[in-house]
């Protein structure tokens, strides 16, 4: 298994949002998350990540497997296209951008600075990032935002390919995108009763995506 989730409990802040959770993802399979505004879809992706620690239960992945993009795209605004890429290039250790280049249609954009493209350009690139990343395992949190069809083809391929190539990915995205060997897990279930998904105030807790 690329990834294995056991009993896992995740908080947002002082709240516990979700509880027992578990699931496996081998290689070659995508997840995609499922669940109501505010059941904790990002709170999710963002303990899987290691970006906020679990309240209780294992996860599973071998080290540095796992790639994390959100809403947020994380891309250094006074660089080109070209040097951003070459930047996490160095961060993750590999050389080799001509693929994400390829995936993305990021040619003619290379020179550009990232603070003077379009939010779907720039959508376009921080998803090269993960091209680039060399790991396993993609956690993606509604990644086809800003996006229009043709690139949402392109994303889709892109994941098709990682996967072709025993990757994994855990998608939340409301998006059918297609993709091979894709398998639904919806969270409402695990929903702690702190915050029930149907509370009217769930949504008032930030970070969680549609």
């Amino acid at each position: 298994m690329n990834l294995r989730v056991t009993d896992l409990a995740c908080a947002r802040g002082p709240a516990q949002i979700l509880a027992g959770v578990s699931f496996a993802v081998a290689p070659g399979q995508a997840l995609i998350l499922r669940g109501p505004n505010g059941a904790g879809k990002t709170t999710l992706l963002r303990t899987l990540a290691g970006l906020t620690p679990p309240i209780a239960g294992r996860i599973e992945a071998e080290p540095d497997a796992i790639a994390y993009a959100s809403h947020a795209d994380g891309l250094k605004s006074q660089l080109t296209v070209e040097e951003n890429l070459r930047f996490w290039a160095g961060v993750f250790g590999t050389r080799d951008s001509a693929p994400a280049i390829a995936a993305f249609h990021l040619g003619p954009l290379l020179d550009r600075r990232a603070g003077e493209m379009s939010a779907g350009q720039k959508r376009r690139l921080s998803l090269a990032r993960l091209l680039v990343s060399g790991r396993a395992v993609w956690c993606l949190d509604e990644p086809t935002v800003s996006l229009d069809a043709e690139n949402v083809a392109r994303f889709a391929a892109a994941v098709t390919a990682h996967l072709s190539k025993g990757g994994s990915a855990v998608i939340a995205t409301h998006i059918d995108l297609g993709l091979p060997d894709a398998t639904t897990f919806d969270i409402a279930p695990f929903v702690a009763k702190q915050i029930r998904a149907d509370d009217p105030f769930a949504d008032s807790f930030a970070g969680d995506a549609p």
